[in-house]
């Protein structure tokens, strides 16, 4: 065959050898003029079997020679009786194997798919179809006709595969009325469909910029987005401004349309101080609810204080340790309610008053569970107490698969846990470190699988960071006043001998930091500008700072500020991955939009991905544990990347292996630079702090303290020391629109009310 003079080629789909169902890019093979020719290209749908007709070039591939690619094309109905026969032979249509497709093509011949289709139930007469089947039949190359149809009409507005096959199976042959009459219900309905790509297909539909559907799906659409920023509401003018600027129009009479939202009961509105606060539902709906959960779990215990003391000292005695007076009321509140917050900074002895609150349920015989939000954190709990910690997920048993009715919610959450209101979790007492990074979402959840009886007690440090996810769930249960909460606030004498601790808690309070004095395991390298920043920071991570904590390069961990500073994460992570894990022959690449990874990139998980599969492997490489879930802020290492897979392979840190197709990459991001926000949680022998200047919402003392506090063994801050003090004095912090507390506080007064 003449490759260069090819520019069309027809033939029956003789095999599919990849289809990639997000995008449709497929890779199959047709019989064209005798020969097997392998063709590639982007179709709406294909099944074996079926007559193609494609415009495009032969190209050479490194390993599969020459393929057909495809710039255009068009399916063809079988048309005559060795048509029909080998469509219908290939499986394409479910019921008709080989034997079958020989029988009605025998008898109808080349009117055969005339007939299937105009006249269904004549296909009654073939010996071993009824009626039923006939119709069925029928029904089948109705639907894949209509299925091609509405895949082709969706791609002209730019809707890929995978979404346009959502799409078709919600809405079936409704999709043109909808898409002509208001394509925001798309952004309402399906997951993955978010405004803005709602905003786009109305555009090309022709839909004013000033609609109704419009403008609501906007307001919605911003309230959605302020989640992303931990809100939970957001004021009526900060609102109002935000849609403005999204929607490019001025906007008037919002108060209408606010109203419709609330009357299709999507946004609750509520006067606070004479501010006007809009919610979505479901985030007013969850604060609401944890409130009136957390006030059921509230109950008080009469229990003898003598008794308390006495078995405090027992396990004192027992376990060789001394709790102070704050430590020994924790303990006592711990026994005396149903819900009790325990906060405290480094250093102040949460895990020893932990340890024996633990003690002190297991001589009472009660069941005892601890989680904690994510992975590493679980993992340090687990340490600290001796006793087997989870994620919440975990312990809350999430499953893959999202109910019916769970099919699409706020902000694209989409998880179920087994462990609900109806199936609640089997236990006496529940203990949850690292309260600060739960958000109101999961803090839902959990309360939900929390039986009335049940102690819950939780842990956290309400100077750290707020959660990621929206509200402040800590910070606006300790505020409320309305529960017992516990301070500790002494530092021990151990923990006084770091200078980690001590500076976190200067840091905190305001104090001055001396920055120029020898210290073991806090540690300041004075250097100007980025680029010397940088270069002091390669040496210390791979030259100086493993040996001197006794961890691996890729244990350790740098956390800046931000995201696009000079010494950002974006720029950190090029920079690091060139120095630490450089492009080899060997090693197999994938370039995602700027990102390039490698085969031994130290990655992470930036989204929660409940239904995404992970297995645990012997040393052999068998399976040997498998489950679903992939979650926020989850470190581990690209062990392989397969161009003929197309997919990844990642070993996370607790020997979860993941493998992502290559459409699933977004989920991941190099991870030898990280936020410190995304460090919540987690503990590493050092870490690696920038100071460079950044922007000025960043760069403040929570960050500073919260950052400080991740290390274990070593900090070591690298930069300019006018930095350092510019962050330990900015007391400013972006504002977090939350209403837990409002919610804890209406609950307390309709009881005060009613008695």
């Amino acid at each position: 065959m003449d490759y260069e003079s090819v520019k069309y080629v027809e033939g029956f789909i003789d095999n599919i050898i990849y289809r990639n169902e997000d995008n449709g890019y497929t890779v199959f093979e047709i019989i064209y003029q005798g020969e097997d020719v392998t063709c590639v290209g982007t179709l709406s749908y294909i099944n074996t079997g079926e007559f193609i007709t494609a415009n495009g070039e032969f190209v050479k591939h490194a390993v599969y020679y020459m393929q057909f690619k495809i710039s255009s094309y068009e399916f063809k109905a079988p048309a005559d009786k060795e048509s029909v026969r080998r469509y219908l032979s290939s499986g394409a249509v479910k019921g008709i194997g080989s034997k079958m497709a020989e029988r009605i093509v025998d008898t109808f011949g080349d009117d055969t798919f005339r007939i299937m289709e105009d006249e269904p139930e004549r296909l009654a007469e073939i010996k071993g179809i009824s009626i039923a089947k006939a119709m069925d039949i029928a029904n089948q190359l109705a639907d894949k006709h209509d299925m091609r149809r509405a895949m082709m009409f969706l791609q002209n507005y730019g809707i890929q595969m995978n979404l346009a096959n959502k799409i078709f199976k919600r809405y079936g042959n409704d999709i043109y009325t909808i898409i002509e009459q208001n394509p925001y219900r798309l952004a309402d309905d399906i997951e993955g469909v978010g405004f803005k790509t709602a905003d786009e297909i109305a555009s090309r539909a022709g839909i004013k910029i000033d609609s109704e559907f419009r403008i609501k799906s906007g307001i919605f659409y911003v309230l959605n987005q302020a989640t992303m920023q931990g809100h939970t509401y957001l004021p009526y003018d900060k609102l109002v401004r935000q849609v403005n600027e999204l929607l490019l129009i001025d906007v008037q009479d919002y108060d209408k349309y606010l109203m419709d939202l609330t009357m299709d009961k999507k946004i609750v509105v509520k006067v606070k101080d004479n501010v006007k606060c809009v919610y979505a539902r479901m985030y007013y709906n969850m604060e609401a609810n944890v409130a009136a959960m957390l006030n059921n779990l509230d109950v008080q215990i009469e229990e003898d204080q003598k008794f308390i003391d006495d078995r405090i000292a027992r396990i004192e005695d027992k376990e060789g340790i001394t709790l102070d007076d704050i430590q020994k009321e924790a303990v006592a509140k711990a026994v005396r309610n149903g819900l009790v917050i325990v906060t405290g900074g480094p250093g102040t002895g949460k895990t020893t008053t932990i340890n024996t609150i633990i003690k002190y349920f297991e001589l009472e015989g009660l069941e005892i569970r601890l989680a904690a939000p994510t992975g590493r954190a679980a993992k340090r709990m687990t340490e600290a107490c001796g006793y087997e910690a989870q994620t919440i997920h975990r312990m809350l048993e999430i499953s893959g698969g999202v109910p019916d009715g769970d099919r699409k919610s706020v902000a694209g959450l989409s998880m179920f846990f087994e462990r609900n209101e109806d199936n609640p979790l089997e236990a006496d007492v529940i203990i949850v470190d690292e309260m600060s990074m739960v958000d109101i979402s999961i803090m839902n959840s959990l309360l939900k699988a929390v039986s009335i009886g049940t102690k819950l007690i939780l842990v956290g440090d309400v100077d750290q960071l707020p959660s990621v996810g929206p509200g402040n769930v800590l910070k606006d249960i300790i505020e409320s006043g309305c529960f017992p909460v516990v301070k500790l606030e002494r530092i021990f004498r151990q923990a006084a001998q770091s200078e980690i601790i001590i500076n976190a808690h200067k840091i905190n309070r305001g104090e001055e930091v001396v920055l120029n004095k020898y210290s073991k395991d806090f540690l300041f390298v004075h250097r100007n500008g980025a680029d010397n920043i940088i270069n002091a920071m390669k040496t210390l991570i791979k030259d100086k700072l493993p040996d001197y904590v006794g961890a691996d390069v890729y244990d350790l961990q740098i956390l800046t500020p931000s995201r696009k500073s000079n010494v950002g994460v974006e720029r950190l992570n090029k920079i690091m991955q060139d120095f630490l894990n450089p492009a080899d022959a060997i090693k197999q690449e994938r370039q995602v939009g700027d990102v390039t990874f490698r085969e031994g990139d130290k990655v992470m998980q930036i989204k929660n991905d409940y239904q995404l599969a992970w297995e645990k492997r012997s040393r052999y490489g068998i399976p040997t544990e498998q489950g679903t879930g992939a979650f926020n802020g989850d470190t581990g290492v690209i062990e392989r990347i397969s161009t003929f897979d197309e997919n990844v392979t990642v070993k996370f840190e607790d020997g979860r292996f993941v493998t992502y197709e290559f459409s699933q990459l977004d989920e991941l991001e190099l991870a030898y630079a990280i936020t410190v926000h995304k460090s919540q949680g987690s503990e590493y022998p050092a870490v690696i702090i920038p100071m460079s200047q950044g922007p000025r919402m960043l760069m403040n003392r929570n960050i500073l303290y919260t950052a400080v506090t991740r290390a274990r063994k070593c900090v070591c801050l690298v930069g300019e020391e006018e930095i350092f003090r510019l962050m330990a004095d900015n007391v400013s912090e972006s504002k977090r629109y939350s209403s837990l507390t409002d919610r804890i506080e209406e609950i307390r007064h309709i009881e005060d009310f009613g008695q």
